[in-house]
Parts: structure tokens; sequence; C-alpha cells
């Protein structure tokens, strides 16, 4: 199970999702370019010390990152507000990158057609959207919930400790 931002515009918000990734052992794929500072220097003051427990894989473009997932065997699974299936009951798999689209527009179409699934998660209308990290949250934990990813640390009744 993977985390992919599609050209995050804010630094707090990637860190917060580093930071969450790393506490729960999930990879993160950043497709440039970003609207900020992608150095580990400047993720540092966003993410704090769970940086160094962060793996973050960089791409250089959309493209690059698409064809690398393909090669691995990974779908894309678009959090999206157009997505058609809510997200508890879409069936993750152990090998998907769930992709959050940019904080000031969303994913492109493009981005769109190339998902193998477009999921959403339900909220109150006439509200439009979740902040990306809690949209992150919600969507990985459900995920890692259907397919036994959590961290063994959580199986041992450590949450919280």
């Amino acid at each position: 199970m993977r985390i992919g931002l599609f050209q995050p515009d804010i630094p707090q918000n990637t860190g917060t999702i580093l930071r969450l990734a790393a506490c729960l052992k999930v990879p993160v794929d950043v497709i440039l370019p970003t609207g900020f500072d992608m150095s580990d220097r400047a993720l540092r003051r966003a993410a704090l010390d769970y940086l160094a427990h962060a793996e973050i894989r960089r791409h250089e473009s959309f493209e690059a990152f698409d064809a690398w997932r393909m090669s691995e065997g990974h779908r894309l699974i678009a959090l999206t507000t157009h997505g058609s299936v809510p997200h508890v009951d879409f069936a993750f798999r152990t090998g998907d990158v769930l992709l959050l689209g940019r904080e000031s527009a969303g994913l492109p179409e493009a981005v769109h057609a190339r998902a193998d699934a477009r999921v959403r998660i339900p909220i109150a209308p006439p509200l439009r959207s979740l902040n990306i990290a809690v949209a992150a949250a919600i969507a990985i934990g459900e995920a890692l919930r259907q397919t036994g990813g959590f961290p063994a640390a959580l199986d041992q009744g450590r949450l919280g400790q």
C-alpha cells in the first residue's frame, strides 16, 4: 500500500501525510513539481522528526510515476470528489497507490483517465471536499483495515503508548 501526492501545494499538508505514512509504515510517492521546496531540509520543518522514518520516492512527472507504478504492478486509485465508489465499498489491495490531488486543483482529467478506480470519501452536502491530509488518513486507514496492513505494534495493543 502506498500514498501518492500529485503536485502538492502546501508543505504542512505534505508534512502531515509524511508523518502519517511514517507511523503506518506506508511509502509515499510525490509527483513533481510541488508548490514548495521539496528538499529534506524543508520537509523536516513540516514533518518534524518523523521524516527520518518516512519512505519517500520523488517522481519527476506524472508520466514517470505512471510508468514506474505500472512496471511495479501497482493499481492507481484516485481519491477524488468525482469518484463513483465510496471508499468503504471499494475493495483495496495491498499493492494499491492511493493518489491525492493538489490542494488547489485536485487531479487533472488526464490523471483521472489513467486511474484504475476513482474512489470518494462521502461528505455532507453542500460541502465540497476534505483537507488532503485528513482524506489520506481516512482512506489509508480503511485500505489498511481491509488488507490487514497496519503495523504489528498496533496489533499488540500498544496504540497510544
